[in-house]
């Protein structure tokens, strides 16, 4: 089973260190970001399961990263603890309002943290419950990164992988090229939104088997971009 991945956004390095040290102990993978902007790119990239959150962070309001993460159908499943220095019941207040699922104030012990964190990820919605992901005969393998229709191997390169598995993972919701590119490549890498239809045009004709035409699932969005969807 994979570890699960804990993404820590704090500007202390000691901090950092500290939390690294407890969460590996305790089985966790953990991200680190020391700002709002790496810590959404790292969000977007790595798909934590959960997401530990300083106040003050260089570049802005902590609070402004729980906004944008709650406001995205993408991320808003992700659990957030908000952990800071700010110790009044107003900050706590504003903390929860935008979003964060739970917050413990600094100075902390670090298995009280852990205790949380084992918490919200039982209560949390698992992303993944299963090995698999399978949508109308299209079933993917998450462990082996493996596609298959109808029992029958598809030849999925790493990038279609992921493409598939970000369209079953999000059915029935259209799709900017642009999202596609952030959610799939990442937001640190440059790479044209035609390409994007390049691997669609590619994954398609993947799906095109002789028992049936499964590349109707990804449909073309006119003046969006694309949607993933079992309904015409």
């Amino acid at each position: 089973m994979a570890q699960q991945k804990v993404l820590v956004v704090d500007d202390e390095s000691a901090i950092r260190d500290m939390l690294r040290m407890a969460l590996e102990l305790s089985g966790y993978e953990c991200l680190e970001a020391e700002n709002i902007f790496d810590g959404h790119r790292l969000v977007l990239e790595q798909g934590p399961d959960i997401v530990l959150l300083d106040w003050m962070l260089p570049g802005g309001n902590g609070t402004e990263l729980l906004r944008r993460l709650k406001q995205s159908q993408v991320t808003q499943d992700i659990p957030v603890i908000m952990v800071t220095a700010k110790t009044t019941e107003d900050n706590i207040i504003q903390g929860l309002d935008v979003g964060a699922d739970d917050y413990i104030t600094k100075p902390f012990a670090p298995r009280e943290l852990i205790a949380r964190i084992k918490a919200l990820l039982r209560r949390a919605k698992p992303r993944e419950a299963e090995e698999t992901i399978e949508v109308a005969g299209l079933r993917l393998d998450l462990a082996a990164r493996r596609g298959f229709i109808n029992g029958e191997p598809l030849d999925l390169g790493p990038t279609e992988f992921k493409l598939l598995h970000f369209f079953m993972s999000h059915p029935d919701r259209a799709y900017t090229r642009g999202q596609i590119l952030d959610h799939v490549w990442g937001t640190n890498v440059y790479v044209e939104e035609r390409t994007v239809d390049v691997h669609i045009r590619r994954l398609r004709k993947l799906m095109q088997v002789p028992d049936g035409d499964h590349s109707k699932l990804i449909q073309t969005v006119r003046g969006t971009g694309y949607r993933f969807s079992e309904h015409g």
